[in-house]
This record gives structure tokens, sequence and C-alpha cells, in this order.
């Protein structure tokens, strides 16, 4: 611990503030908790990244009467259509899953944490902090010392000094710091990671589909290409593209998208471009002492499904009315000792190994196959999505197992 470190006392500290740890935040302060939620970045991202907000998350949201104003700003994909060769396979309709939210929203992460922020704000002023990089963790038995530092404020000036250190303390810390974890590393907690082969471009671009408020999927032998609509006449495209990085340009995006499925998209229109890789990450387990795992940092897995916000805002609606009852009692015994955190830990991971699951059949189907496999694999979709099959697969979609 820095010599000198001045002690901050909270009854939880949150870690991370990115949609997990604000949504949780928020929670605990609209029931009265003290809470700390330390982030490291110093200003909101404006990268669209993650964009899908399933049935589950937006009935989470109603918890902080944020779901309303969510919809309003979103875009409702109603239906999705499986393409293949320039042909129609079917459609999956999504009003029969979950009657108040029969859609998925696609909304830009930038704009779902800007809510969050604001509703937290509201809550309990200054409780996000920004700027705090947290270097260790010390379990100290009936409460937890987090130690951060925040860097001097940038700028040519030589003597504005080293920065700040400062310790909170806090009876439960819970990480919502994201798949690269540091409160996960300094706890200890291994786990089962496994990395995919697979490879990604995904870019934003001005909507020339004339496909409305429809998501596509375009199975073709090359790979998967996936389309999804966004707010302001913006698409989402994400594609496939083997097992080799390809540079995040643009054009290269563009020219794979056309090549596949004949849309035209315009390289000058796009606001975002990016390559990812894939893989699997999996906690061993969630509660170690006086600390608890969630969103990202329990559980990584492939964004094809976009399943991760709403598997974390789930993590979180499950653990906050532990940590209120938690703060109540105020036990000083280790929480994986406490019945309720053993359950969590197990229906949490249970859900988590749920969703790796449909990610990897999401991109088993959509590796690059050859031509006569290709044909096989239309025939077996389009039977689905034109028979009864396509009412669970569209309960699968929209996340309605969660």
């Amino acid at each position: 611990m820095p010599p000198g470190a001045p002690g901050r006392e909270c009854e939880v500290v949150v870690v991370g503030g990115g949609p997990v740890g604000l949504f949780l935040g928020a929670l605990l302060a609209q029931q009265g908790v003290d809470v700390a939620v330390l982030e490291r970045r110093t200003g909101p991202s404006a990268h669209s990244r993650a964009i899908g907000l399933h049935p589950p998350g937006l009935a989470a949201l109603r918890r902080l009467e944020l779901d309303e104003e969510i919809v309003a700003q979103g875009v409702r994909v109603e239906r999705g259509v499986g393409r293949s060769r320039g042909h129609q396979l079917g459609e999956l309709a999504f009003d029969r899953v979950r009657p108040d939210f029969p859609f998925v929203l696609s909304l830009p992460q930038h704009r779902t944490e800007a809510v969050l922020r604001r509703r937290l704000e509201e809550l309990a002023p200054g409780a996000l902090r920004r700027g705090w990089d947290v270097h260790d963790v010390q379990d100290a038995g009936g409460r937890v010392d987090v130690v951060a530092a925040r860097p001097p404020a940038p700028g040519p000036d030589p003597t504005a000094g080293p920065g700040e250190h400062a310790v909170w303390r806090a009876r439960v810390l819970v990480a919502a710091d994201g798949a690269r974890s540091v409160v996960r590393a300094r706890s200890g907690i291994g786990t089962d990671a496994k990395p995919y082969p697979d490879t990604f471009l995904m870019g934003d671009f001005a909507d020339t589909t004339g496909d409305g408020n429809t998501a596509a999927i375009y199975l073709e032998p090359g790979g998967v290409v996936e389309s999804f609509p966004l707010p302001g006449r913006m698409r989402r495209w994400v594609a496939h593209t083997g097992s080799v990085p390809v540079a995040p340009r643009a054009e290269d995006l563009a020219s794979i998208v056309g090549d596949r499925t004949g849309e035209v998209l315009e390289p000058g229109s796009h606001t975002m471009t990016s390559a990812f890789t894939v893989r699997r990450q999996l906690a061993l387990r969630l509660v170690t002492g006086r600390q608890v795992l969630i969103g990202d940092a329990a559980h990584e897995f492939s964004p094809i499904g976009g399943q991760g916000i709403t598997l974390g805002w789930l993590d979180a609606l499950a653990l906050a009315p532990l940590l209120e009852d938690l703060v109540a009692e105020d036990p000083r015994c280790p929480l994986p000792v406490i019945p309720s955190f053993q359950d969590f830990q197990r229906t949490r991971l249970r859900s988590a190994r749920r969703a790796a699951r449909v990610a990897e059949l999401n991109m088993a189907m959509g590796r690059p196959v050859s031509a006569v496999a290709g044909r096989a694999r239309g025939v077996a979709v389009r039977g689905a999505l034109r028979t009864p099959l396509r009412h669970p697969l569209a309960w699968a979609f929209t996340m309605a197992w969660a």
C-alpha cells in the first residue's frame, strides 16, 4: 500500500465503469447503498462497440426506470432474415417471444452508457470516479482494500506532480473491469480459456439496404456476413475473414460484403471499422473472499450474437439484492460460505456456459465452407426457418433462455 495514501470508506466498490458496472452502481444507489464506481478511462468512449440489447436486458433496465428512454433512442429489430447466394432462406419474427419487448434493440454502447451514467449521477452524485487505475486488491477478512492511482492531468506543466494514490475500503469489491480484469488476476481466480481461429471485420456504414428494422445473416461459402440496423440510418456489418487477421479498412470490408452479398457499401460513409479475433474465457469461480466477478470479468465469448451486455446486466440484477442484504446484516465471514452467494455463483456460471455454447454454435454456422457444404447448410437452414423450428430459434436469438 503506498505510504501516505488517503483512505476512502464506502460499502461497495465497483471496479469498472462500463455498462455493467454503471448498471450495478445505479441499482445499489437506488437502494441507498454507499457505492463507488472506479473507472480507468478519463472520459467516455465514442466507439459504438456492442449494440445488441435483448429483451431480458431491457426488462432489467426497467428496474432503473430507463427502459422507455433506451428503447426510444434505439432501433427495434423486429425480425431477422437468413440469406444465401442471393436467395432468402426464411425469417425469424420476435413478436411471439416476449410481449413487453417483441424485438431486440440496436443502440451503440456509448449511448447506453451515457444514459446509465446520468442515472447513477442522479441517484448518487459523485459515485463514478474517473481516471482511477486499480493496482492492487487486499482482502482483509470483513472488508477489502482497493489500491488505486490517478495520473496527473495531461499537459505541458512539468510541476503537475506525480498524481494521486488512494485506498478504498469497502465491505465488498465487485469486479466489472472487463475481460482483462485486473481484479480477477490479483484475486488469483483462474479461467477456462479457449482461443478460436476465427477473425472478423466490423464496421458501421450508411444504410443503403432498405431493410428497415430487419437484421440479416448471409450464410455464404466464403464466410458469414451479418447486418444490423443502427440509429441515424446507419447499419453495422460484420464479416468472417477466415483465420488470418485483416487490417480494419472500410474499403476492405465493403469489398468483402459486396463480393459475398451483392450489397454496395459506401466506404466514405463509415463511422467505425475494427478487426477482432475470438476466444472463450470463463472464470472458474465468481466469488472469493469479499470479492465478486460479473460481466466480461466473469465470462467472455464471441461477440457474434451480442449476448455480453445483457448477460452482464443479469449478473448485476442477481447480485444487487445480495449486496443490499450483506450491507444491512454486516456478516464478517468470507462470501463463499454464504448460501445466497453460493447460489449466485452456481446459477450465473450455468448461464455463462449456456451463452458460450450459443456463441460457439453461431461461429460454427458462419465459418467458410466448400460450395457443396454451403448448399447443404442452406437447405438445412431453409428447412428450419420455414417450419415451427423457427420459434425456438427466435427464442434462442433473443436470449429468452436467460
